[in-house]
């Protein structure tokens, strides 16, 4: 079994509801996200190849329009915009798209964050 991960990056925005800084967390703040996705699976023995790298950037750079520089919270499916929600959101995108999907990992190094979903 091979894995392969690429990762891509995004800026966007949300608000949040929590028990801790909740002023801060209700208005409108951005993060920089990094997200990992892993395929797993058998290359083809043709090619070699899990994924032909140019058709996973393909999908990927699509998704990150959706995200980047976008308000999460208006995203159909993804408010609250946390973490754990963001990396299901963005796993249930590619699946159709990409067989093999294994994992999703949302990340906000900044903080030291990170989330992984992995159904």
């Amino acid at each position: 079994m091979i894995e392969l991960t690429k990762s891509f990056t995004f800026e966007a925005a949300h608000t949040l509801e929590r028990v801790v800084e909740r002023e801060a967390s209700r208005r409108i703040h951005g993060h920089s996200y990094r997200a990992e996705i892993t395929l797993a699976g058998e290359p083809d023995p043709a090619s070699g190849m899990l994924i032909d790298l140019g058709l996973l950037e393909r999908e990927l750079s699509a998704l990150r329009a959706r995200l980047d520089h976008h308000f999460l919270d208006e995203l159909p499916g993804l408010y609250p915009a946390t973490l754990e929600r963001l990396a299901r959101f963005i796993f249930e995108a590619l699946a159709p798209r990409l067989p093999g999907l294994a994992a999703v990992a949302v990340c906000r190094d900044s903080l030291g964050e990170r989330c992984l979903y992995r159904p």
